[in-house]
């Protein structure tokens, strides 16, 4: 039986070798016998289709490395932000988990600016055939300053637009015909001229929502090269770009539910489900409430779009498990981010996630339609540009600034104060 035998390559060979060098052990330790440390493993899926899925991701680890304990240990709540608020307590104090789930990209620059975490090309990205198998846009994320130090687990695309099929149909437009984010509010107008229905349904009660559809209007409107480079700061040299994506937003608001401003984004939801609402912004997440309705199947009573001007581009939001310093379980830890890396992995997750998959040889039977259709999308796709609303495009402190900009907005509605909010907010 040779060492690249599945089953003996991952229980005895690596029990044999040690792989000490991933670990810094030095000399001849662990040659004969390899004891694993506990892997504690931090993240914030405690309840539906994310507690399935990182269940799913966990029982295949165990199968394969049955001999390392995993005591994961959750924090719920805040849409993640409770768990980020302890991850940045414990990492600053040398005290940090083995990993745990955090936005790849500028959201991990404060831990590489203050070295909290290492460098995984060697140890992890070099198995499994994963920087062959990642796209651009990933790999990117997972190298914010320049060297691997994360492994992104799924995709989550931001730049659909959902609809009744219903509703859209009785009001006469054809959404494959919208070519630009301003030809929505034409559309809209229909659905509210020529239905019951509001043209599209909306939550403002927080601001990410609003945040992420003036992202995408920008990036449809106006191109990736001005996205990119209101990303990097350049705020006032796009000045006109950024006023009229502003501007086009406050248009679509004069077509959103009259409760927008007391709803959670699945209560909006629930309005394309029962033909309250023709159009829906949202991260593919909104699909899993389609898929758990009965009788409301794709793409006969729902579909999507790509949202108008950005077909090329697939915008990411994604989860990633990094690799911190001073690491409690090294070995652990290392076989943690290379299963997190394969297709193995990555096809228990996903399908249960309702996300796709990061790696493009991932086999599409376990997915639905609509996820098929998202990873042939992604395959395609000529750039995947990082998501502003969830921190993958601007660093902690930034994304806090562009909040502040983004409820000014919705409170005012004033274009001309949001724009002074977002040159301030790189400052």
């Amino acid at each position: 039986m040779g060492v690249n035998d599945d089953t003996f390559s991952r229980r005895s060979y690596l029990k044999a070798t040690g792989t000490a060098s991933v670990a810094g052990l030095g000399g001849l330790t662990g040659l004969l016998e390899q004891d694993f440390e506990t892997l504690e493993v931090q993240h914030w899926w405690t309840g539906g289709d994310g507690a399935q899925a990182i269940q799913a991701l966990f029982d295949g680890f165990k199968q394969e490395y049955p001999d390392i304990e995993v005591n994961q240990n959750p924090v719920s709540g805040g849409a993640g932000q409770n768990l980020q608020t302890v991850i940045k307590k414990r990492v600053l104090n040398d005290n940090p988990p083995s990993s745990w789930q955090a936005w790849p990209g500028a959201n991990l620059l404060p831990y590489t600016r203050a070295n909290k975490l290492e460098d995984i090309q060697e140890s992890v990205w070099s198995h499994n055939d994963m920087t062959n198998a990642y796209l651009k846009g990933p790999k990117d994320a997972a190298r914010p300053s320049g060297s691997y130090v994360t492994v992104p687990l799924n995709i989550h695309r931001i730049n659909n637009l959902f609809y009744n099929v219903s509703v859209i149909e009785e009001a006469g437009v054809d959404p494959s015909s919208l070519s630009k984010p301003s030809d929505l509010v034409g559309a809209m107008e229909q659905v509210q001229q020529n239905t019951d229905a509001v043209g599209m349904a909306n939550q403002t009660k927080s601001g990410w929502s609003t945040m992420q559809l003036w992202a995408t209007v920008l990036l449809g409107e106006h191109g990736m090269d001005t996205y990119t480079a209101f990303t990097e700061g350049k705020v006032e040299q796009n000045q006109q770009a950024i006023k009229n994506s502003l501007q086009i937003v406050k248009d679509y608001r004069e077509f959103f539910n009259d409760d927008a401003g007391s709803i959670s984004w699945t209560e909006a939801n629930t309005k394309v489900i029962n033909g309250q609402a023709g159009f829906f912004h949202q991260g593919d997440w909104a699909a899993g409430m389609y898929r758990g309705q009965d009788g409301f199947e794709f793409p006969d009573a729902w579909n999507q779009v790509t949202f108008p001007g950005t077909e090329n581009y697939y915008m990411l939001n994604m989860d990633s498990f990094p690799f911190p310093t001073n690491n409690p379980s090294p070995e652990a830890t290392t076989r943690f981010l290379r299963y997190v890396g394969s297709v193995d992995a990555q096809k228990r997750f996903n399908p249960k996630k309702g996300s796709i998959p990061p790696r493009t040889d991932v086999p599409t039977d376990a997915f639905g339609p609509f996820l098929q259709s998202q990873m042939e999308d992604f395959k395609n796709s000529e750039a995947q540009p990082p998501s502003t609303a969830h921190g993958l495009a601007v660093d902690p402190e930034t994304l806090t600034n562009l909040s502040d900009a983004m409820a000014t907005f919705i409170s005012s509605w004033n274009v001309d104060r949001t724009y002074r909010g977002m040159v301030q907010a790189f400052q």
